[in-house]
């Protein structure tokens, strides 16, 4: 069905690389073969409820810029905006969406009224997805926004807010299972603290990690499939937040021995607020193990925040991607857009062209990075520089039976004096460049 909104549009083609057309797709073609798998089901893309149909065009110095029509408290307005959200998401070919609870339905007068119009946005969604067949790549509970939430959720020095942060938890959890979605998000954005004086940050580490265990005990007994995703941050509302980056998160489950469980969401803004590049945290995630899925979007590298802006950067992402590759690619997780438009871009066009622009750069990304796979351009060299550790006396310093003893022994007996070869970075950059 049609809203109107965007105006007499049915759909955005794929026209190639030589179109000039703003609102056609020049190198997105979900069907095209890319490693002997569609685009599509490679990049698994979503867009993200809050951002494109919720966000008003606010910034920390000013409010709403942007006018829209179902923005309002009303179970009306919120049907509205999930009708222009499904369009979009037709319109795009996005085979997936990912939302908040807040996001959908307009906060009740109690938690039961809240629970009530969160279910009953969930029919609507039903039926928006069996028409057009986008699916929910994850669901999650906005424990953050409200002034309940201004001291922490599961962190929360008050045992009622950590109560209330449970019971929203299961509620979006159920809604999640009951649309297929598959996979349950938690961010803690005020899971962290603002000043020292007033936090006991044992204490909180271990409320965390009880609440992060019942959510997990959750997830088995409803039967829910999905994978559960933490999504790092290290910073901004709080001062300091508990899951400040993949390897934090990491140190964390094991803590709390969910490890096994549990696995991250990497948002490419928030991996450059830890002082990290994408491609560092991706690497990480596949290190240890603990790699799900992606928000994707850049910071402009003038602000000091999460400015949350389209992806435009083609070498960026194919260092991303690349990643994502040497890991398997995508099982339950895609790449979502966690991105929201320029508080001055108002038109519903923009909406589109923004989306466009980020899928044509990831599916650029995409290509390249699967490229240097099948090229082997930098798995060649890294082979190379690792060499000496596949021989018989580098793996027994590895695994054993070699000791310190007779290691130190043998240099010195063999009189082994390395010297050192060189790392051809620049080589490297310049391998990429070619493919970029």
């Amino acid at each position: 069905m049609s809203t109107g909104f965007f105006g007499n549009l049915t759909s955005i083609p794929f026209e190639g690389p030589d179109s000039r057309n703003p609102l056609a797709f020049r190198h997105y073609n979900p069907e095209e073969m890319v490693m002997g798998k569609r685009m599509e089901d490679h990049l698994r893309f979503a867009v993200a409820y809050w951002h494109s149909f919720t966000w008003p065009g606010g910034d920390p110095f000013g409010g709403q810029t942007f006018e829209r029509p179902w923005f309002g408290d009303t179970m009306d307005k919120a049907r509205l905006k999930a009708d222009v959200a499904f369009e979009m998401f037709s319109l795009l070919k996005a085979p997936y969406f990912c939302f908040h609870d807040l996001d959908v339905r307009p906060e009740g007068d109690t938690f039961a009224e809240s629970r009530k119009n969160l279910e009953t946005i969930a029919d609507h969604f039903e039926t928006r997805m069996a028409e057009t067949g986008v699916k929910l790549l994850w669901g999650t509970a906005n424990l953050f926004s409200h002034r309940r939430f201004m001291a922490g959720a599961s962190t929360n020095p008050d045992p009622d807010v950590f109560a209330y942060s449970a019971a929203t938890v299961k509620a979006c959890m159920d809604v999640t299972k009951r649309l297929k979605g598959e996979n349950y998000v938690l961010w803690g954005g005020r899971e962290g603290y603002e000043t020292l004086l007033n936090t006991d940050m044992g204490r909180e580490l271990d409320q965390m990690g009880r609440f992060l265990n019942l959510v997990v005990e959750y997830k088995h007994k409803i039967g829910f499939t999905g994978t559960i995703l933490i999504e790092p941050k290290p910073q901004e509302p709080t001062k300091h937040q508990y899951d400040y980056d993949v390897a934090t998160v990491y140190g964390f489950l094991k803590r709390y021995g969910l490890e096994n469980e549990v696995r991250v969401n990497i948002e490419q803004g928030h991996a450059i607020l830890a002082g990290h590049s994408f491609e560092h945290e991706l690497a990480t995630a596949r290190a240890l193990g603990i790699f799900g899925s992606i928000d994707m979007n850049r910071n402009d590298y003038q602000s000091g925040w999460d400015t949350d802006q389209f992806p435009n950067n083609v070498p960026e992402m194919a260092l991303a991607y690349y990643q994502v590759l040497l890991a398997g690619g995508f099982t339950t997780g895609g790449t979502n857009f966690d991105a929201k438009l320029r508080r001055q871009s108002l038109d519903a066009e923009d909406l589109l062209i923004a989306h466009i622009g980020g899928m044509d750069c990831c599916a650029r990304g995409l290509k390249a990075a699967a490229a240097m796979v099948e090229d082997k351009a930098l798995s060649g060299p890294l082979d190379q520089r690792y060499a000496g550790w596949d021989k018989p006396q580098a793996q027994a310093m590895l695994k054993g039976p070699e000791t310190l003893d007779s290691i130190a022994a043998r240099v010195e007996a063999d009189g082994i004096d390395p010297q050192p070869r060189s790392g051809r970075q620049e080589y490297l950059e310049n391998i990429v460049n070619r493919y970029v």
